[in-house]
Order: structure tokens, then sequence, then C-alpha cells
């Protein structure tokens, strides 16, 4: 499964968004042992020195952590998994009022397009 990159940001930023989003998600549970450095830069197309920094940044954010000789896991730290969720949320909400207000959109209009977009579902 190789990943298509986004050419204008960091390889390891965008892997290390596809883990966090995968956590998120739920396809990834608190616990969870994560594949090998080698093993998830073979399935990713990319170097291992890549993915040895996505789960050394991982660790440092303490969203992962490493038990000697057993491998690399999800931490089970909910407080911390929450963070992660509303930091993702935060983010997301930034860029498309960043990339919308770049068109030419008022807030206004934004808010307005996702009341109505919320009430047809």
């Amino acid at each position: 499964m190789s990943i298509d990159f986004l050419p204008d940001k960091p390889i390891y930023q965008q892997l290390m968004e596809r883990i966090s989003g995968d956590i998120i998600k739920g396809v990834v549970k608190p616990g969870d042992k994560l594949p090998s450095v080698r093993e998830y830069a073979v399935e990713a197309g990319v170097n291992a020195n890549t993915m040895q920094r996505v789960y050394r940044e991982l660790e440092q954010v303490g969203i992962t952590e490493t038990k000697r000789g057993q491998g690399t896991f999800v931490t089970k730290d909910e407080i911390r998994l929450k963070e992660l969720r509303k930091h993702m949320k935060e983010t997301m909400i930034a860029s498309f009022i960043h990339n919308a207000e770049g068109l030419g959109f008022t807030k206004q209009e934004m808010i307005e397009s996702l009341q109505i977009r919320k009430g047809g579902e």
C-alpha cells in the first residue's frame, strides 16, 4: 500500500497525521502495537529513516510508547488521546477558515453553509 504524498508538506508529517488519524478514527486502538519501523516503511513506500523519525516524533508528543524488545504501542493515556483529537480538529478548522477566507468567503457565509449542510443530514 504505497501512499500518495502531497508535495508541499514533509512526508514524515503526513505519516504522523495518517497514524494519528487512524488512532482518532479507532482503526488503531489504545494499547495496539504498531508495525515495526521497517514493516511500516515498506508498507508506506518510504525510507526506514523517515519512518524512524515518525515513530520518534509520535513518542515525543506522547501518542506512542516504545517498550524495549517489544515494539511501539499506542498510548493508553485517554487524556492525551483526547488532546490529540482536539488538536487535530482545531488544526482542520483553522485550515478550512484560512483557505475559505483566501477565496474571499466571509465567516458568515461559512457559518450559513455549515448550518445548511448540517440541516440536510
